[in-house]
């Protein structure tokens, strides 16, 4: 059914440019519709991975996958370690002190949560060790003064390292809080929200403060599979006394992500239906087409073309248009996904501003990650629906009878 004539005339409707001037017009003017349409969507798509990434590798390279916790304190946490990482699927796990406190400077405040590691196990289970000077984790063990701050926390307080702050603990019960000073030995910057509210000791210091010298309050867990987290700690819990307890990070940080993916989801569906108007707009262009060409086409039918051929010559020119600004509209997403986070940065270093702020948004900069599935996913939407839009006006065109459209030719 498709030879080569067919094919010629459908591309010479479909590209040529000494036809009617407003057809010419609502062609480019759809292929401009998918081109734009394409793009932002490969475009927005890669920003929302990116911001998938970022949580993935970021976040919750620092922050537990899952911690396990007692009611009290643990007091023999390498014998929990052993046992937890018997788990097919745990991969790591590491004691943990953590405590709730105020850091103070001068008068001014930033609440905080205090992070007890152990440096040697804590490498084998976060990503710490990127976000931090080198040498930083080796300094912190064994070091009762030391700490180590984000950097959020850090421009609060107007901090900078070697500098000195308190840190205050309340007590239960009419007790005082405690007040320890401690050095900031180094700044954490993740370009994360947890830098405005993360700070990381000795273990063994941290436990002194918690009341309970020696112990630890939780162990920190690695998964093979981060999103099987949930149901790992279930499985764990089962085997545990009910004086532990555990929790995921779908229960920490599972909001950011399920409201990256509703909003990868929706903007989706409205960039998916901006491709729909373009296409849509093939068919006004064939339409206006087919009553443009209806004396070719009575030529094409009384030389012995079949129905089935005209309809082939305007799928052809419609299935060009979208292979054309679907196929421009790749280039160009591809292109913007690639270069939107230096650009945005270099708009942010000449004009001085800066379009996220980790107190609203997860991360502090536009992330941008190109996932080929989401890339075939758009290019085959696309082509798919500007090859169903042609179906009608082809339909049309088929219709058409020699007799009638020659009589006043």
């Amino acid at each position: 059914m498709l030879n080569r004539t067919i094919f010629l005339i459908g591309a010479r409707y479909g590209i040529a440019r000494g036809q009617n001037h407003l057809v010419s017009f609502i062609s480019r003017l759809s292929i401009a519709g998918l081109v734009i349409g394409v793009a932002l969507l490969i475009l927005v798509m890669s920003i929302m991975s990116g911001f998938e990434k970022e949580l993935r590798d970021n976040i919750l390279g620092v922050m537990p996958q899952a911690t396990v916790y007692h009611r009290n304190a643990i007091e023999d946490p390498q014998a929990l370690v052993a046992e937890l990482k018997k788990h097919p699927r745990v991969v790591g796990a590491a004691p943990v002190v953590q405590l709730q406190g105020l850091l103070s400077q001068q008068k001014r405040v930033a609440p905080v949560i205090i992070f007890g590691i152990d440096a040697t196990q804590e490498q084998n289970i976060s990503k710490l060790p990127a976000f931090l000077p080198q040498g930083t984790l080796e300094s912190l063990a064994g070091n009762k003064s030391a700490i180590v701050i984000g950097r959020g926390v850090a421009e609060k307080l107007r901090l900078s390292k070697d500098d000195n702050l308190s840190l205050i603990l309340p007590n239960d019960g009419n007790n005082s809080p405690t007040v320890k000073v401690l050095q900031v030995i180094a700044i954490l910057d993740t370009h994360t929200d947890i830098d405005n509210g993360l700070a990381l000791m000795d273990i063994e210091s941290a436990a002194e403060l918690s009341g309970y010298p020696g112990q630890v309050t939780g162990i920190r867990l690695k998964m093979d599979d981060l999103f099987a987290a949930p149901q790992i700690v279930r499985e764990i819990m089962q085997n545990m006394s009910d004086d532990y307890s555990g929790v995921s990070w779908m229960r920490t940080h599972g909001g950011v992500y399920q409201s990256i993916q509703m909003s990868k989801n929706m903007v989706s569906m409205l960039l998916f239906l901006i491709i729909a108007i373009a296409a849509f707009n093939l068919v006004s262009t064939l339409i206006m087409v087919v009553v443009d060409k209806q004396g070719d086409i009575a030529i094409l039918r009384t030389m012995g073309a079949s129905t089935y051929e005209i309809m082939a010559i305007f799928m052809v020119q419609g299935g060009l248009i979208g292979l054309i600004g679907t196929s421009i509209g790749l280039v160009l997403g591809v292109v913007l996904s690639h270069w939107v986070t230096p650009f945005v940065q270099w708009i942010e270093r000449t004009f001085g501003v800066q379009f996220l702020h980790s107190d609203v948004y997860p991360i502090t900069y536009l992330p941008s990650e190109l996932v080929i599935a989401d890339v075939a996913k758009v290019v085959i939407t696309a082509l798919v629906i500007s090859f169903f839009v042609t179906l009608y006006p082809a339909w049309r065109a088929a219709r058409i009878q020699p007799a009638d459209a020659l009589r006043y030719e």
